[in-house]
This record gives C-alpha cells, sequence and structure tokens, in this order.
C-alpha cells in the first residue's frame, strides 16, 4: 500500500500478487489490486478483482465505493451508483460515497437527487471542504436564477475557510463574483492570492481575465500546465457533470463530412489531446495517431485511456512548427480558446498539414463582425467569426468552413462555440 500510495504502481502489483500466492483471496490485496489495475487501463480486470474482494467481505464500503469510481470513469453511471448505494447501505455517513453519489445523479439530469445527495453529505462531514466546493459547482452549473449564483459564493467561501491550501475553491469563487458582476471583488479574491503566491500563474492570468490587469495574446504555458495538472485527476468527472459536452463528437462529426470513408489510412494529430476523449472517435480514420499535450498529468490519463500510437508533451505551436507536412489532419478541441491571436498557431498547422490536408477546431463564440479575441472571466477567451477566418486566410487555408454550435453548457447555460474546418490547398468558401 505504501508503494501505491506514492505511485509506484508496479513495486505494488508485484507486492500485491506475492499477498495473493500467500493468501488466495486476501479481500483488501484483491481491491487495492483492483484499483491498481483500473489505474494502468485495465478497467475490467480491475471490476473482476474488486468483485472477488466483495465476496470475501460483502459489506465492505470502501470496496463498494470504489467500484463505483471505476464504473462512473468508464461511464457506467447507473452501475456506478448501484454501488454507492450499496457503499451507503454499509455505512450511511460514507462521506466519499456520498459525494460520489451526488455527481452521478447530477450526470444522470436528475438535480433534485443529486442536491439531496449534497444535502446529506455536508450533514455527514461537515467540514468536508470538497463537499462545499461540488455543491458550489453543482448550485452554479444548474443555477435556475441569481440566487443559486449567490448561494455558490458562499458554498467556495467555506471550502476555502475549511482548506486554506484549497486554491480551486478561490477560482471558482472569483467566476462566481464575476458573473454576478462584483469584478471588483472578484479581483481582489486573485490580488490576494497573489500576495501570499507570487509565483503562482494561475491567480496572475485570472486577475487578467477578470480586467484586473492587461489581456496576454495568449494563456501563459505555466498557467496552462499547472491548471490542467491539477485537473487532470478529475477532469473526465467534471464533464460527466455536464453530459452536453460535445466538442470531440461534434467535431469529429464535421471531419466525417469531408474526409474519405474510414479505412486506417490517415495520419491525425489531436492537438491539446487532454485525457483521450477523442482518440476512440479519429482511430477508425488513422493509420496513426498522435496526441500531443502541455500538460505532463493529462498525456499520462491519455495513456491510460489508449487509443493513441505515440503521446507527447508539448507547447502546440512549437510542436506543430517542428512537424511539417507530418499530417493529413489537425484536430483540436476545446484547446484554442487558450490563444488569444490565433495567427501563429494557424501558420504553424498550415506547414504540420500535407497538400489538402484538414484542420479542425472549436472556439467560443465573442458577438460582432470585427477581428477580435478577449479574455473572458474563465480565463478562456472568445473569438469573433472574423478573427477565426482572417487568421486562417492569412495562414494560407481555403475551404474554410465556421458554423456555431453548443459544444458544453456553463452556469446552466448553452456556452456559444464556432467549429471551424479549414483545408490547406483548399479554394475559399464563399
Amino acid at each position: 500500500m505504501k508503494a501505491h500510495q506514492a505511485d509506484d504502481l508496479a513495486t505494488a502489483e508485484r507486492l500485491y500478487r506475492e499477498v495473493l500466492e500467500l493468501r488466495v483471496a486476501q479481500p483488501d490485496a484483491l481491491h487495492y489490486l483492483g484499483v491498481l489495475c483500473h489505474q494502468n487501463g485495465r478497467s475490467d480486470e480491475g471490476v473482476e478483482l474488486i468483485r472477488m474482494a466483495l465476496q470475501v467481505t460483502p459489506r465492505h464500503p470502501d470496496a463498494h465505493n470504489n467500484l463505483g469510481n471505476i464504473h462512473k470513469e468508464c461511464g457506467r453511471l447507473r452501475e456506478a451508483e448501484a454501488c454507492y448505494r450499496k457503499s451507503l447501505e454499509c455505512s450511511p455517513q460514507h462521506h466519499h460515497a456520498l459525494s460520489n453519489l451526488a455527481v452521478v445523479l447530477e450526470a444522470q439530469q436528475r438535480p433534485l437527487e443529486a442536491f439531496d445527495a449534497f444535502e446529506k453529505l455536508l450533514k455527514a462531514a461537515p467540514r468536508f471542504a470538497q463537499g462545499y466546493y461540488l455543491l458550489g459547482l453543482f448550485l452554479r452549473n444548474n443555477a435556475q436564477g441569481i440566487e443559486h449564483i449567490e448561494q455558490s459564493v458562499g458554498c467556495f467561501r467555506e471550502a476555502y475557510a475549511l482548506e486554506p491550501r484549497f486554491v480551486q475553491a478561490l477560482e471558482a469563487l472569483s467566476v462566481s463574483l464575476y458573473t454576478l458582476d462584483r469584478r471588483d471583488e472578484a479581483a481582489q479574491v486573485y490580488r490576494d492570492w497573489l500576495e501570499r503566491d507570487p509565483d503562482n500563474p494561475v491567480p496572475r492570468h485570472m486577475l487578467a481575465a477578470c480586467g484586473g490587469t492587461d489581456a496576454p495574446e495568449r494563456a501563459p504555458d505555466d498557467y496552462v500546465r499547472d491548471t490542467f495538472d491539477n485537473f487532470a485527476e478529475s477532469f473526465d468527472e467534471q464533464l460527466l457533470k455536464n453530459l452536453d459536452y460535445r466538442a470531440p463528437e461534434v467535431l469529429a462529426a464535421a471531419l466525417a463530412t469531408v474526409l474519405p470513408v474510414p479505412g486506417a489510412s490517415l495520419d491525425i494529430l489531436d492537438a491539446g489531446c487532454g485525457t483521450g476523449l477523442c482518440a476512440p472517435l479519429l482511430r477508425p480514420h488513422a493509420r496513426r495517431l498522435v496526441g500531443v499535450d502541455l500538460s505532463g498529468g493529462m498525456v499520462k490519463k491519455a495513456r491510460l485511456r489508449g487509443g493513441y500510437d505515440d503521446l507527447e508533451v508539448a507547447e502546440l505551436t512549437a510542436y506543430l512548427q517542428q512537424h511539417r507536412q507530418a499530417w493529413d489532419v489537425v484536430l483540436s478541441a476545446d484547446t484554442l480558446v487558450y490563444f488569444g491571436d490565433l495567427g501563429p498557431m494557424a501558420a504553424a498547422a498550415h506547414d504540420a498539414l500535407r497538400p489538402d490536408g484538414w484542420l479542425a477546431f472549436s472556439l467560443e463564440v465573442e458577438e460582432g463582425d470585427g477581428d477580435q479575441a478577449v479574455l473572458s472571466s474563465s480565463g478562456r477567451y472568445r473569438h469573433t467569426r472574423g478573427h477565426a477566418l482572417h487568421a486562417l486566410q492569412r495562414a494560407g487555408f481555403g475551404d474554410i468552413r465556421i458554423s456555431e454550435d453548443s459544444l458544453r453548457k456553463e452556469f446552466g447555460q448553452p456556452v456559444r462555440s464556432w467549429v471551424v474546418l479549414a483545408r490547406r490547398g483548399g479554394t475559399e468558401a464563399p
């Protein structure tokens, strides 16, 4: 277990199996080996091992909870819910099971039941900072009125008061304050944070996002890296909580309208691959599928998910510049929202594509007919249609297709997005 907690998974697996050779069906070894197998991308094996442990100790709440976590992270929400409920039958005050139950109920669009689970959670664990944080996100993501955003402010403040190192709560607090048009308060949260931690790139960038300093042309690499390294473990869970997250599916469907029938014939780059959600959608087209991301934590999760021929940790524009005419397709889902000026990336992508190769990406919509990129309170950029069009034209792309869609929700409302396709060597669309 010490090796497992130290993330030395190879040693931990060897020792768990030695325990099981000495004592067949030792339940703790079965349970934790199951968790480890899931961490190594062998989720089906993990499920079977934990089920074997539960045959020996059927009323083990942690084992039921961890079995639920595997189902949840594999997208099997009903199975996850059943496991969390079984854990709570064994231990009604099990706050991790209550927290996880609330998450999967929200993911199944059962908000009243999710709210009830959050209430039970905070009664069972009134000093559980993560519980207040999750409730704050729930209230904000499902807001039916301004009062729910106000309540989220209280939750985030309580989470941070209980756990002063819980900086995600500070970031969430500022976003809620900004949403309520309490911009000075939001900016002050980041100034106070910067005073305590002057080298932290997150409050520095978010202060600019709140209008407290001048906006940079793109989100700094250290901000993106730190944000997503810290977010990696809960990234898929947060997306699960928002069933309307559709960027990978929408971009893959748009590409399918211009690519040949899937025949594993193309070299494809997943630019900003995150945890690898695009891999199964791109794989049928790919002779070679490579993922690149600035966050090592995200790449680690993508490696566990599988589906790629290669994964690399690198800054996107530099990586494209180093691989000229290497790709038939470059896809970037929900990544270029961290770029303000799209010009350098568009030029690098054009050079990285082969003749007639396709670039596909998504952006958030900024209103207006001009050529603008605006840093929003979320820390992401919104772009006008004109900015995307002009950046692609200047880079040499043709056959540029820009349509509007909604790829996810924020604060309970659809986020308007651009879905963009452009071909190297194509003719400009009218």
